[in-house]
């Protein structure tokens, strides 16, 4: 039997929820109680108000403060939004001019009017509306903490074919190295060679050792980075301008592993011309507890950017990754700026 999706139990829930407050609002029709019009009148003005005090919270308080990890701001409106509901409830009361037409309904004299009464009736509003709030707030975190799992399952599949792709396609390190070295050995002649083959052990090393690992150290991610700009060099026309900011001094987190190459590959990839000046900029700039990697590259006209590639991971995959990897702690901006011919990468993470 297939299991029945998170979105239906949710659809459901939501109906439940106001189900039950429908079923609340017309309790005095189930006791047979006669109510006048303007009763319901009210009931239908508070219907509205629940409703929508109950799909602003779900659709913009949980996802822009809670789940962003603004939760002082997400109670700060909640409080908002519960006061006021209880003022505008007491507002159309006086408008609808409620009480009055009630007692008179019911034939209570003013000096069987307690104030206490009206008290309960706020109470009683406000109770309902803690409840909404609760159902909505249950139903949004528990999408969440669903949509959470599939996005980590989906990258965990991904990385189990990426695991089996490498270790069908593996090579022997130390054979592979072996023969980098005689390749070494035999550019004496040629100093462009030697350090293309030199460089190229140093970015073999990197992604067959240190990629094993969940975290590396800014340093040898930035080396990674400075190797395989030079290796790039080599096939690049003399149009092309590259350059590479980085802070002169680096205080050596953990981040994970290849984190920046994709921006950059992209760039390469779509931002240079053999026939046209073009241009690849790439700046790393380090704070107190953040780090942000700007790439930029040449935009040209009907030139795919973005691009997802059968064999590569892509920036889509690369934003899952950086879900998974750094939750609510990055930020990631991708600009095609048309007016300055350019297109813009902007990573920035919140280290702890």
């Amino acid at each position: 039997m297939k299991p029945i999706s998170f979105h239906k139990i949710s659809a459901l829930g939501q109906i439940l929820v106001f189900a039950g407050l429908l079923i609340l609002q017309c309790l005095p029709v189930f006791w047979g109680i006669s109510m006048p019009a303007v009763y319901w009148e009210k009931q239908l003005i508070m219907f509205v108000l629940w409703f929508v005090l109950f799909y602003v919270n779900l659709k913009i308080l949980l996802p822009h403060l809670l789940f962003k990890q603004r939760s002082g701001f997400f109670f700060v409106a909640i409080v908002i939004l519960i006061l006021g509901v209880t003022v505008l409830s007491s507002y159309f009361d006086d408008w609808l001019d409620l009480r009055q037409i009630m007692n008179k309904h019911f034939k209570v004299s003013s000096d069987q009017i307690k104030p206490e009464k009206e008290a309960i009736g706020h109470f009683w509003t406000t109770i309902i509306t803690l409840l909404l709030v609760g159902c909505s707030t249950v139903i949004g975190v528990g999408k969440r903490i669903r949509e959470e799992s599939i996005t980590r399952e989906a990258l965990e599949k991904d990385k189990i074919n990426s695991e089996l792709s490498f270790l069908k396609a593996q090579i022997n390190p130390h054979f592979l190295f072996n023969i980098l070295n005689s390749i070494y050995a035999l550019s004496d002649g040629n100093p462009e060679a030697k350090e293309a083959v030199y460089n190229l052990s140093h970015l073999m090393r990197y992604v067959l050792y240190d990629t094993r690992h969940n975290l590396t150290s800014l340093s040898k991610e930035v080396a990674f980075v400075e190797d395989y700009i030079k290796l790039m060099e080599l096939r690049l026309a003399e149009n092309v301008q590259v350059i590479f900011d980085k802070p002169a001094y680096l205080k050596d987190v953990s981040v994970a592993p290849m984190l920046f190459l994709p921006f950059i590959e992209n760039a390469y990839k779509h931002g240079i011309s053999s026939l046209q000046p073009s241009f690849i900029y790439i700046g790393i700039t380090q704070k107190e507890k953040s780090l942000e990697i700007e790439v930029r590259n040449s935009l040209f006209p009907n030139q795919p950017t973005e691009k997802e590639e059968s064999n590569g991971i892509g920036l889509v995959n690369t934003r899952r990754r950086l879900a998974l990897i750094y939750p609510n702690q990055f930020t990631l901006d991708t600009i095609e700026d048309a007016a300055n011919s350019e297109y813009r990468v902007n990573l920035k993470l919140e280290l702890s």
